[in-house]
């Protein structure tokens, strides 16, 4: 992709700057415009892969995502054709929003593409025009959306049907019932589930908090953007810690062929004034995010965002991702929305959180634990809380990074017998240096997990009850790419091979770990001594420091380190 030259002394981290972010974006527009139909009302982008909703439907997702980026820039000249799209789409081209249908996902997008555009689209439209595209987006209205971030599609075209005053008191039902159902799946500080369970991810910034955010401020609606606005912003103070040094997302959770779609909540924070991330951190993030992604071959040499991660990649797709969906990327570019003198573009960059220092980072809801180090730039993330309803590699493995991502192989999992499954997971706590959690498996044995970090260290436990006596337990680690160093060293109940066996009574499995790109890290050995009583975990490192975890009982709290109380020693 050809990019404006680095600028380092606004830009020290990543060298991107407003004309970075713009350059990119038309480099994408223009790469789908060979694609569309004579009449621009779909786009039929390359590649031999098709979703559940079939080759129509994907072609109109491939109008309403790029149509996001033309609304998101600003780009007149581009609206001019998705103007003439959006003409032919209505009148027939496109298919009809029905109950949990993928066009109605793509409805949202075209309606809030032109309620931010409104004076160089829509009211530009003959009037014949905006009552046909008025009645096919009409349909959303009442469509019945899946129980999950999908309820605020409706929400998203009753805001600007209702600000075109058509059809005025079914918008405001479809407003007001959206919202309402997704009270029930916010768990506070700043975090929702998308849907029933406990299914936490990007969907979190890139749709929960979207959507009701910008209906809010586009409507001026104070008590929603009070109410929407301190989520955001709670959301944000801990969303900032999942990017890496180098820009890198955290790789967990679905649909992340949206790659920088992850950088709408920062820019949003700062578009609606709901923010706590300085203007400096806040364009540093966004932009790390987009350099990492256009180096390592998101964007193929005809300008199209592949479907994958970097490059090409199955194995992060669903079967609703089409040739198109990767175009959902559009979101990242919200930011300019901002004008070129907002102090989010004008700002010196400042560190992200994983520049340092060393942290380990528990966020209440999900029960996570973040763990970053400087001397790598890597956040690992420890997950005790999140899990899909059926066992999904990328909601339910016990810890993810942003340098690797899901092995078939089962990677950071515990297997019981040969089962390596981890559902029904119930949240047991996380504090300033560890997080746990309790599973149970096929055969019905319960599985605590405990972790315990500091630096790049992490020492890991499993507490395995319920199971036959002689039932072989075995624990697996990271998966590292190249260049990254991954270890995991046996400590207590498991021999070389990282297996152990259970016993008459719930049975203690107890592993060093560890992730780094260090080059040369000092030896484990060197930097962590263990000692267990019981089910008690007495850690001490490298500088002296001791903490200590009960891992059949863990909860918040601390002891005196070294000295338990009333039989626990807890996280610190």
């Amino acid at each position: 992709m050809d990019l404006p030259a680095d600028d380092r002394a606004l830009s020290p981290r990543t060298g991107f700057t407003r004309a970075h972010w713009e350059a990119a974006a038309d480099v994408l527009l223009a790469g789908v415009e060979p694609y569309a139909t004579a009449d621009r009302a779909l786009y039929h982008l390359p590649g031999d892969r098709q979703s559940f909703s079939g080759r129509l439907s994907d072609g109109l997702e491939g109008y309403a995502r790029t149509l996001l980026l033309a609304a998101f820039s600003r780009d007149e000249t581009a609206l001019e054709r998705y103007a003439d799209g959006l003409a032919a789409g209505a009148a027939g081209a496109w298919p009809r929003v029905q109950h949990r249908s993928q066009p109605l996902v793509e409805a949202a997008s075209i309606a809030l593409a032109l309620r931010l555009t409104r004076p160089l689209l829509w009211d530009r439209l003959d009037d014949a025009v905006q009552q046909r595209a008025a009645q096919w987006l009409g349909d959303a209205l009442t469509a019945e959306p899946w129980p999950c971030n999908w309820e605020l599609f409706p929400v998203t075209v009753g805001g600007f049907l209702q600000s075109i005053d058509h059809e005025p008191e079914a918008s405001r039902k479809a407003i007001d019932r959206g919202l309402e159902r997704i009270e029930q799946w916010y768990l506070g500080d700043g975090w929702y589930t998308d849907g029933d369970g406990r299914k936490f991810d990007y969907y979190n910034g890139w749709a929960m908090h979207l959507y009701p955010m910008l209906h809010a401020w586009l409507s001026d609606d104070a008590d929603l953007l009070n109410l929407y606005g301190g989520r955001l912003s709670r959301h944000l103070t801990d969303y900032a810690h999942l990017f890496a040094a180098d820009g890198a997302p955290m790789h967990q959770g679905r649909s992340l062929t949206y790659r920088f779609a992850t950088t709408a909540p920062l820019w949003l924070g700062a578009l609606t004034g709901h923010t706590p991330l300085p203007p400096g951190q806040t364009r540093r993030l966004a932009s790390g995010a987009l350099r990492h992604f256009l180096e390592r071959g998101a964007v193929d040499d005809r300008g199209l965002l592949t479907l994958g991660w970097h490059g090409p990649n199955p194995a992060v797709l669903q079967d609703y991702s089409g040739p198109a969906s990767p175009y959902w990327a559009s979101k990242g570019f919200l930011g300019l929305l901002l004008p070129p003198d907002h102090e989010v573009w004008t700002a010196p960059e400042e560190a992200s959180p994983a520049e340092g220092p060393d942290s380990a980072y528990p966020i209440a809801p999900p029960n996570w634990l973040l763990q970053s180090t400087t001397s790598d730039g890597l956040v690992r993330l420890h997950n005790h809380g999140s899990e899909h309803a059926d066992y999904d590699p990328y909601y339910s493995r016990l810890a993810y990074s942003t340098t690797t991502e899901p092995s078939p192989a089962h990677d950071n999992s515990v297997f019981v017998g040969d089962d390596p499954s981890r559902t029904g997971i119930e949240p047991l706590g996380a504090g300033d240096d560890w997080a746990a959690s309790r599973h149970t498996v096929a055969s019905g044995a319960r599985v605590t997990s405990a972790v315990l970090v500091r630096g790049a260290v992490e020492v890991r436990a499993y507490l395995v009850a319920g199971a036959e006596p002689g039932t072989p337990v075995r624990v697996t680690g990271w998966a590292a790419p190249d260049g990254v160093r991954a270890e995991l060293r046996p400590l207590v109940g498991l021999d070389d091979s990282l297996t152990g066996v259970t016993g008459a009574d719930a049975t203690l499995f107890v592993a060093l770990a560890r992730l780094t790109a260090q080059p040369d890290p000092r030896p484990l050995a060197d930097l962590v001594s263990v000692v267990v009583t019981g089910t008690e975990l007495h850690v001490t490192w490298e500088d002296g420091t001791e903490t200590g975890l009960d891992v059949q009982v863990p909860r918040p709290g601390r002891t005196r380190p070294g000295h338990p109380e009333d039989g626990q020693v807890t996280g610190r």
